[in-house]
């Protein structure tokens, strides 16, 4: 953010600027979604409407015919493997910053496609 910008949140102290902030519930309504995308064997997955504490930790996604496969976080909310998953049903476990771990078994049939939304029936607590 540019200088002009700040100054108008805050009094401009030698290039540092006090920010006070708390964290607050983020009640959602209805369940975590899973935005299927990628191409091939690259999945990336936008994971929203995440309550609790609002942010994510990790994410595991499972085939049918594979194992769990640790995500890593491409940027934001999108979470990516290398992985030919493509007509399998596909599990995901997400586990939030405040370590509480959600297991959604077989929540995307294996008809999905790329740039399908599915909505789990969970959320996280606070």
């Amino acid at each position: 953010m540019s200088q002009p910008a700040w100054e108008t949140l805050a009094i401009y102290r030698a290039g540092i600027v006090p920010i006070l902030y708390q964290q607050v519930r983020c009640s959602k309504m209805g369940g975590i979604r899973f935005t299927m995308g990628g191409f091939n064997n690259f999945e990336l997955v936008l994971i929203t409407n995440v309550g609790g504490p609002g942010s994510i930790r990790s994410v595991s996604i499972k085939g049918e015919r594979t194992d769990w496969i640790q995500l890593s976080r491409n940027w934001g909310a999108n979470w990516q493997c290398n992985a030919p998953l493509v007509g399998q049903g596909i599990s995901f476990s997400v586990t939030s910053t405040n370590g509480q771990t959600l297991y959604m078994y077989n929540l995307v049939p294996a008809w999905w496609g790329f740039g399908m939304t599915f909505t789990s029936n969970q959320q996280f607590g606070y």
